[in-house]
């Protein structure tokens, strides 16, 4: 069984300054950067809220944290738009009744051009069901953690992405042949600068990098 969450690599080859955080199963994985910000990112976090009251008490949470309000165009909405300490985007979203069962963090949000073509894509990478699909937006819905979902938008990627999901093998699958498996679907390989690493580097088929890791 495959999952798309960003998740590290193998223990042994993580550096000593990455850090990783399990939420509701979701593996997420903070490690240096060395690339400068130069635009939106591509893939953010949805935090979720159970009421506006506790709304209202995360945005003021993120802040005294560290967080500040953010403009990226998106008008009047029911959600904050957020960044984080380093810049980057991230949504406190108003409550909503289809993420109950998702946990603290709603979804990984990811900025696609054609939606419902990235969430096929996805959901045969990871054999996540393909919930809900619209002009602008689809949805691939796990049974439990956040849900993974594809925004329309006509921006063009500009860099490598900093923040991107990670594909990890079943133990009794081979990074290899899940490697092929992902090609044929419409990945390409890319070079990075990754070097010598035990996990290999791809791109959608919309030219996102993600990274599909030893099995585990």
């Amino acid at each position: 069984m495959n999952s798309a969450v960003p998740a590290p690599p193998a223990p042994s080859t993580s550096p000593p300054d990455e850090s990783v955080l399990d939420v509701e199963g979701l593996e997420l994985l903070f490690g240096v950067g060395v690339d400068a910000k130069v635009e939106k990112n591509r893939v953010h976090l949805d935090v979720n809220s159970r009421s506006a009251e506790h709304q209202a008490e995360l945005v003021d949470r993120a802040l005294a944290l560290g967080a500040a309000r953010a403009d990226i165009g998106q008008r009047d909405v029911p959600w904050v738009v957020l960044t984080d300490p380093e810049g980057n985007e991230f949504c406190v979203l108003d409550p909503r009744d289809g993420y109950a069962t998702a946990g603290p963090l709603a979804a990984v949000v990811c900025d696609a051009h054609t939606p419902t073509t990235q969430a096929r894509f996805w959901s045969a990478a990871t054999g996540l069901e393909v919930f809900r699909t619209h002009e602008k937006f689809a949805s691939l819905k796990p049974e439990r953690g956040p849900w993974l979902e594809f925004v329309r938008t006509d921006d063009r990627k500009r860099s490598k992405l900093r923040v991107h999901l990670d594909v990890a093998p079943g133990v009794d699958d081979a990074t290899g042949s899940e490697v092929d498996r992902l090609l044929a679907l419409g990945a390409a390989h890319v070079d990075i600068g990754q070097r010598d690493v035990p996990w290999v580097v791809l791109t959608d088929p919309e030219g996102n990098e993600f990274c599909v890791l030893t099995p585990r």
